[in-house]
């Protein structure tokens, strides 16, 4: 399992290399992510004594519409607000947190950080090659869907704008499409998982697209 946050993690540090932040906010990002990791299960935790929480998988073969409202109103939410936490109360107070990409690293690095610690409890539930595709994807996932609350509360900052509001607006966009993602994964026929893929692609496209403007805008000093 190192091996594939070690690349996600490597490909970050490459995509921030033109206006790199430094190594020691990347790292603390990085940790806290993990730290949000666990507050997450915690999270889970206390809606089972609550009698909140469901077995995906058996909500699946009970009913199509609990398990979307579960994913959409629960997954969801609690996964991306658990990333963002770290984010807002840390990442987006460095000094170095000066410029739109930022918001998009610094909420990698706390996706990958939650990534991590979902891929070492799942350790023990999933072995040989579903261990290394899992081991791939679930960080690739969980950057995908920060990168949307992170860009939009860049934006807001470097536009002068309401941070609060951008915040709130990007959470609901990237908890929504993480519970979707999550509702095709689990509750309906694999060959309808090529949705979720697209569904990943489509949003790896857009932050290709934007990272590559903001950094040229960055390096033509716009």
């Amino acid at each position: 399992m190192v091996a594939p946050t070690g690349f996600w993690f490597a490909y970050h540090l490459y995509k921030d290399r033109h206006r790199p932040e430094p190594a020691l906010n990347i790292l603390l990002t990085y940790l806290l992510g993990i730290a949000a990791g666990w507050i997450g299960l915690r999270i889970y935790g206390a809606l089972e004594l609550l009698d909140l929480r469901y077995d995906a998988y058996a909500l699946a073969e009970q009913s199509s519409i609990a398990l979307f409202a579960y994913a959409v109103l629960v997954i969801g939410p609690v996964e991306e607000l658990v990333k963002f936490l770290p984010f807002w109360l840390v990442g987006i107070r460095f000094h170095d947190f000066d410029e739109p990409v930022d918001g998009i690293i610094y909420a990698s690095f706390v996706a990958l950080g939650f990534a991590t610690y979902e891929n070492f409890l799942y350790l023990n539930y999933v072995q040989g090659a579903e261990l290394l595709a899992r081991g791939f994807a679930a960080p690739l996932v969980h950057v995908m869907f920060a990168s949307i609350w992170g860009y939009s509360c860049s934006r807001a900052q470097a536009r002068g704008t309401s941070i609060p509001v951008a915040a709130a607006v990007g959470l609901a966009i990237a908890a929504f499409l993480h519970g979707l993602y999550d509702f095709i994964m689990i509750g309906l026929p694999p060959w309808c998982r090529p949705v979720s893929a697209l569904l990943i692609l489509a949003i790896w496209i857009w932050r290709m697209h934007l990272i590559r403007r903001l950094t040229a805008k960055a390096g033509a000093g716009g």
